[in-house]
């Protein structure tokens, strides 16, 4: 670290207690952020294991939501482990959270799918991620605050982007991880079983990071606080009953770690979805792409943290919004046009339109498998939306027959509520067979082709996606130490840092998947995290303080 460090200009190699701080914190982080995100990387896969019983269009978005809904409760690990770490110490704290992130993930890789234990499976999985991401909203709170009250003033955005980078590290290593046991024990077997073992290694991770957290020393500024007798016996009512303190929270989370969290999820996670799930492109290859762009853009986090202390938290973060914001839609056509071309010309060349009673479209969603979609639109939309044809709609007169246009071919859908079950499945494969054969023929593609994917474009693309995170990402930490005393500091900054990260964050593919679903352009999920950036660059312009030079010992 001290060789990357000490490149920069007019920077100081960090001492090597300092060294053994951010070292600790980090490691312990990256195997929690591991454990975290193999959910999100496998979980088109995992939504063939645990939800069999859905429909495939619904298993797939299912999947999303389960891997949301750790990060949904987040902000509740928030409140219960950053009342904990103000009252105890930061270092017990994120003990327990890293002990509980381990158990939780390595029961994932124990636990029977749908076929084994039915109902009971989903349900299991999802008390887990509800685990996990308790677990992990005690973690980043604790790790960044610890690390932050060791900083010399004037280091404290190079010191904590070390912990920036730690997620980032725990993505990149839970890929290596899956594509390692993916080609080592081939991808039929994966699929069958060795999906599992990623999981099962976080024993041995959760091991090596308890030990190391052990060897910690409480932080300095927590220390002398507690000598003095300033600690607050009541950290979640100074921090949200009091209006000075919950005006900053509010404030921080809508005009910093907001638009923070989808730029952080959309360049790292719905990058990765659109690559597969929209352009067809082999999921071994995306995992690939992405842990290159990683590597290319992981430096980028000490830099931006460095530069925040020269320039300030709030110039870089909301430049890295603003930017995200403003780019987004070329930077994935971008993708579309070097990752899958044979979809980009066949959609300019013979364009998909389904014309149709929009009254008689549902929303295409069935989180309990029960619901059958019948109409003709919904009919022929489910079928688009499952083979990821990008398609337009055309409003039709109240009652009309819904039709799929491709190119100047016209192929009209049927009414379903009224057929028997063997009469819907016969008359849906005819109907499946006309536009599968009239897609073929307009050149739309099942799987992206890899010899005409440029791969050095797409990994400067998702690069870019990358060094935006790392803008957003990589002064935050220290941004939100900054803006809260000592006393109610760890529950302050983790509450808005998690329902930024978990609830606006961590919804991005889910709900950017369930817009184009919705509409049939490939790229409406975008308006999503476009329009959450831009609402925090706002606000964040207008109503947030630079905290670059403030003291934080209070």
């Amino acid at each position: 670290m001290s060789t990357t460090v000490s490149s920069l200009p007019g920077a100081k190699p960090i001492g090597s207690s300092h060294k053994r701080v951010i070292f600790a914190s980090s490691l312990g982080t990256v195997f929690e952020w591991y454990d975290f995100y193999l959910y999100g990387s496998l979980a088109a896969l995992i939504g063939k294991q645990f939800f069999t019983g859905l429909n495939e269009t619904s298993q797939f978005i299912f999947a999303l939501l389960a891997f949301a809904a750790g990060f949904a409760v987040r902000p509740f690990g928030a409140i219960v482990f950053g009342r904990v770490g103000d009252l105890i110490g930061r270092k017990y704290t994120f003990l327990v959270t890293i002990v509980i992130m381990g158990t939780s993930t390595f029961l994932v890789g124990v636990l029977p799918g749908y076929n084994t234990i039915g109902m009971a499976a989903p349900v299991l999985l999802i008390l887990l991620r509800l685990l996990q991401g308790l677990a992990l909203g005690g973690e980043y709170g604790g790790a960044a605050t610890y690390v932050a009250e060791h900083a010399p003033a004037g280091k404290r955005g190079l010191y904590t982007s070390f912990i920036q980078i730690t997620a980032t590290f725990g993505l990149f290593l839970s890929l290596l991880v899956i594509l390692g046991s993916r080609l080592g024990l081939g991808d039929e077997a994966f699929q069958a079983w060795g999906w599992r073992i990623p999981f099962l290694i976080s024993a041995v991770l959760v091991g090596v990071s308890v030990y190391i957290r052990m060897q910690l020393h409480e932080s300095p500024v927590f220390q002398q606080m507690k000598a003095e007798g300033k600690g607050s016996k009541a950290p979640l009512t100074e921090a949200f009953g009091q209006w000075k303190n919950l005006k900053l929270v509010i404030l921080a989370l809508f005009g910093a770690t907001a638009g923070q969290a989808v730029v952080w999820y959309t360049g790292q996670f719905y990058s990765l979805y659109f690559l597969t799930q929209s352009l067809k492109v082999d999921g071994t290859t995306a995992n690939l792409l992405i842990a290159v762009a990683l590597l290319i853009g992981t430096p980028f986090f000490v830099f931006f943290g460095w530069l925040s202390d020269r320039i300030g938290r709030k110039t870089v973060v909301l430049a890295g919004c603003l930017l995200a914001a403003a780019t987004y839609f070329p930077i994935f056509k971008g993708l579309t046009h070097y990752g899958n071309p044979a979809i980009e010309a066949a959609a300019a060349a013979a364009p998909v339109k389904v014309t149709a009673d929009p009254n008689a479209c549902s929303f295409q969603f069935d989180p309990v498998g029960k619901k059958t979609f019948t109409s003709s639109c919904d009919v022929a939309k489910s079928l688009l939306a499952k083979k990821g044809i990008p398609y337009s709609n055309v409003d039709a007169p109240a009652g009309s027959i819904a039709t799929v246009t491709i190119g100047d071919e016209v192929i009209e859908s049927f009414e379903g509520g009224s057929l028997d079950k063997a009469t819907f499945t016969a008359t849906n494969k005819q109907f499946t067979d006309k536009v599968n054969a009239q897609l073929t023929t307009a050149g739309y593609p099942e799987k992206a082709d890899p010899s005409k994917s440029n791969y050095p474009m797409l990994v400067i693309l998702l690069a870019i996606l990358v060094i935006y995170v790392t803008m957003v990402y990589g002064p935050i930490a220290a941004w939100l130490v900054e803006m809260f005393p000592t006393r109610i500091r760890y529950t302050s900054m983790s509450l808005p840092y998690h329902i930024g990260n978990g609830w606006f964050g961590g919804f991005v593919p889910t709900i950017g998947f369930m817009l184009v679903a919705w509409k049939g352009d490939i790229y409406y999920g975008l308006w999503y995290p476009i329009g959450v950036a831009l609402m925090t660059f706002v606000i964040g312009l207008l109503f947030v303080r630079e905290t670059k030079d403030v003291a934080i010992d209070h």
